[in-house]
């Protein structure tokens, strides 16, 4: 242990003198959001209020002048306030959010889908199948796999509610 701390000793000055700050002040109250899927692009570098994410941290919402912040989505309702006041919702399977310095936001997901257009039906069809999966899997692979197309399934049912 002696020999660890020894030979890392160099660096750690520089660790010592970093400071954890809040991000700088954006020139513009305005918040630059990008938003899209692997079938659609949702917005394109637009100004909104308020982004709410579910994410395997908790889920959160992003104001402007938001701390830099990177977060995996989980499965579950992203909901965005407009400049004009109107609400989408829009349901994703898993992802990245990235909020910047700059005041921007990003999410990359894997699907997206306007809530207003899914089939509450056919979301519980999925997930009765994905359930069906994960009792009949035998390999660990196999398990894994059936359990994230639960989780999404329950998510998507619990969207369409």
């Amino acid at each position: 242990m002696a020999t660890i701390a020894r030979n890392l000793r160099p660096y750690l000055k520089y660790v010592r003198n970093q400071i954890r700050t809040y991000a700088d002040a954006p020139t513009s109250d305005e918040m630059k959001f990008t938003f899209a899927g692997a079938n659609q692009v949702f917005y394109d570098k637009s100004v909104i209020r308020q982004v709410d994410v579910p994410s395997f941290s908790g889920s959160f919402g992003i104001l402007p002048k938001h701390v830099p912040t990177l977060a995996v989505l989980k499965p579950g309702v992203v909901t965005v306030y407009e400049e004009d006041g109107n609400t989408k919702k829009v349901f994703v399977s898993s992802g990245t959010v990235t909020i910047n310095e700059d005041n921007s936001v990003q999410i990359l997901a894997e699907e997206a889908h306007l809530v207003e257009n899914l089939d509450g039906s056919a979301a519980r069809e999925i997930l009765s199948k994905a359930q069906q999966q994960l009792s009949s899997a035998s390999s660990d692979k196999d398990k894994a796999e059936a359990a994230i197309a639960v989780e999404v399934g329950e998510a998507l049912v619990q969207a369409t509610q």
